[in-house]
């Protein structure tokens, strides 16, 4: 409770909204506590008292009624029907809802059938005949502006059902022989819930008003009975004369209404498992910069160099260093291999380079990126967005996800080259079907109008690398786009990239997991822990003879065939927490090599002949030959 009051007050505006809001709930309930005069009481010789006037603070109406105290009580009975009737609508709306998507088929047309037709009538015109057909008066409003509602909570509930339904923890309760009621309440219902309660609060303001407007036409709450509706109703005659009179109820229909919507946004938004991060607002077009101090010339040779970079997640009071000062450089014509756990910080490194860190959180604190003798770092967003996809461009790990469901391959390769330079349809047609070719497509003049769901893995990442190409950039970064393909098609990127690389001499930074990748492609490795690099050279010296111990054991974790090895090794302990790193090395409680200097203050990355390692104790040359 206190984690989600935490994100609602990140919100300003849900914030207000629950203060108020909290504040107009508050009064309602003391209400009948305070010293207010009857509200049903007329006095014919006050009526009309204007507000601020002794006895009478906001005034009387046409029968000298206290306005104050009909405003409490109205309020008070207005709140009351509005939430009485969210409720009533999201239990029975959402019991249909589950039910008809629980158990699809006959069941689920039927019921949505039915719904559908409630849906095709205005609510307003619903809602005025139900109570005509009951009568008028509150209760029977009540049960109309519920009833117009529980379609809205129907659909909305049956789309959320359909999709869990089908998940595989619900199978598995279904082979473990649990019942539908069991499975409903405890496996479907937990997950819904939460999209009950959003449905909730943007829609109880609606339904106040529903209710509001149903009094004011004189079908709700009935005379001498007063709530906000009525009391505007009974205010029309006056509205020019006496308009305090319609200014008091109708401020307070606004005053709720208002925080109400704004409250709900804000649950909304705090009860989003993607938004419990903290970021409740938009990521910025580029990642924030925060550097403490002067950017750093660069310490590598390349087209593209990182030099003491470092991006941190702040989330609240705690602060997460993704990357804590990688400097690397990649030249001309080289494939730059990033290796390391999950976690290590390697993707978060590739994407600072052109500021697509979501911020908030991500904060680039410190170091310089440069690319041509430019620091990236800190550039005006247009000048990053011309760069982005021209000289440097990205090739994702999925991109099924990447890729736009809703429009052909043809489209969208047109539109990453007509973003940065003017082409004409038949041109763009012709330099799309070049690109599929170039990255081996076959039948590329026909494919070019297929949609992304009809091709398979590798022809979907084929595509993405075409898209890469599409600007000819100078520099690509991959990140991980062969984990999700089987060995086969594998290889065939690896060797279509290492093509590329070598007959257009592209810069490429290739993020993986796999030494095997590494040792196909690329030209130099460097290895991250703890979002930093522990150990960086030539792959063929790092692969025959690792120094760093952690590389050393990364390396023995990968399984040998035909070795005669029967023992799968593994890295004992887990990553440290990127917010709370111990002194020292970071990977000094996973290691076997571990002295009590390796814990106390930094460890640099000392240098050694082509290679760099940082350790204190690193593996002998003889023994890391082995």
């Amino acid at each position: 409770m206190r984690a989600f009051l935490g994100l609602l007050a990140r919100n300003r505006l849900a914030l207000a909204g629950l203060i108020v809001m909290a504040l107009v709930v508050f009064f309602a309930l003391i209400t009948p506590l305070l010293p207010l005069p009857d509200p049903d009481v007329t006095n014919t010789s006050n009526r009309f008292v204007p507000p601020f006037s002794e006895g009478a603070l906001l005034g009387t109406d046409h029968l000298g009624r206290d306005l104050l105290s009909r405003l409490m009580w109205g309020t008070r009975l207005s709140l009351a029907v509005g939430f009485a009737a969210a409720l009533i609508a999201a239990t029975i709306g959402a019991a249909i809802g589950i039910i008809a998507g629980y158990y699809g088929g006959r069941t689920d047309n039927i019921i949505m059938r039915g719904v559908d037709m409630l849906m095709a009538f205005p609510y307003i015109l619903l809602a005025l005949a139900i109570v005509a057909a009951l009568g008028p008066g509150l209760l029977n409003a009540l049960i109309a502006v519920a009833a117009v509602n529980i379609p809205f909570f129907a659909r909305n509930i049956r789309g959320i059902t359909v999709s869990i339904a089908n998940k595989e923890f619900v199978d598995a309760a279904r082979l473990s022989g649990m019942s539908d009621a069991r499975i409903i309440l405890t496996e479907i219902l937990p997950n819904v819930i939460p999209v009950i309660v959003i449905a909730m609060s943007t829609t109880v303001g609606w339904m106040i008003l529903e209710t509001a407007g149903l009094s004011f036409l004189g079908l709700g709450s009935q005379p001498p009975q007063a709530d906000l509706g009525s009391m505007l109703g009974e205010a029309r005659s006056a509205l020019i004369t006496n308009p305090h009179t319609s200014i008091v109820p109708g401020m307070m229909i606004l005053v709720i209404v208002m925080a109400i919507n704004l409250l709900g946004d804000g649950v909304r938004d705090a009860l989003d498992p993607r938004l419990k991060s903290g970021a409740l607002n938009r990521p910025l077009p580029a990642t924030l910069v925060a550097r403490d101090r002067k950017p750093v010339e660069p310490k590598r040779e390349g087209i593209l160099t990182l030099t003491d970079l470092e991006t941190q997640f702040h989330v609240k009071d705690r602060v997460y260093r993704a990357v804590g000062g990688v400097t690397l450089g990649v030249r001309p014509g080289e494939c730059l291999g990033i290796i390391g756990e999950s976690g290590s910080g390697k993707s978060v490194t590739a994407l600072s380079v052109m500021g697509l860190v979501a911020s908030p959180p991500g904060i680039v604190t410190g170091g310089s990126v440069h690319l041509e003798g430019e620091d990236l770092i800190g550039a005006p967003y247009r000048r990053l967005r011309t760069l982005r996809g021209r000289k440097v461009a990205y090739i994702f790990q999925d991109p099924l996800a990447t890729l736009h469901p809703l429009y052909r391959i043809g489209d969208q390769l047109i539109e990453a080259i007509s973003a940065h330079r003017a082409i004409s349809g038949a041109e763009g047609r012709a330099k799309a079907i070049e690109l599929l070719e170039a990255v081996r497509i076959p039948n590329a003049a026909s494919r070019i109008d297929n949609y992304p769901h009809e091709l398979s893995g590798g022809m979907r990442q084929r595509v993405g690398i075409a898209m890469a190409l599409a600007n000819d950039p100078e520099v690509i970064i991959a990140d991980e786009p062969t984990t999700a393909l089987d060995v086969t098609v594998q290889a065939q990127i690896l060797s279509l990239l290492d093509d590329l690389r070598r007959e257009r001499g592209l810069a490429i930074v290739f993020i993986t997991h796999d030494f095997g990748v590494v040792g196909q492609l690329c030209d130099r490795v460097a290895v991250m822990y703890a979002g930093r690099i522990v150990e960086e050279g030539p792959t063929r010296d790092i692969l025959d003879a690792p120094r760093h111990p952690y590389t050393a054991r990364l390396m023995a974790c990968v399984p040998e065939l035909g070795g005669g090895r029967r023992r799968l090794e593994a890295i004992p302990g887990l990553p440290p927490a990127v917010n709370d790193l111990p002194p020292g090395c970071a990977f000094a409680e996973r290691c076997n090599r571990v002295q009590p200097d390796c814990r106390k203050g930094d460890i640099a990355l000392e240098p050694s002949g082509p290679r760099a390692v940082r350790c204190l104790n690193p593996v002998p040359e003889q023994e890391a030959a082995e």
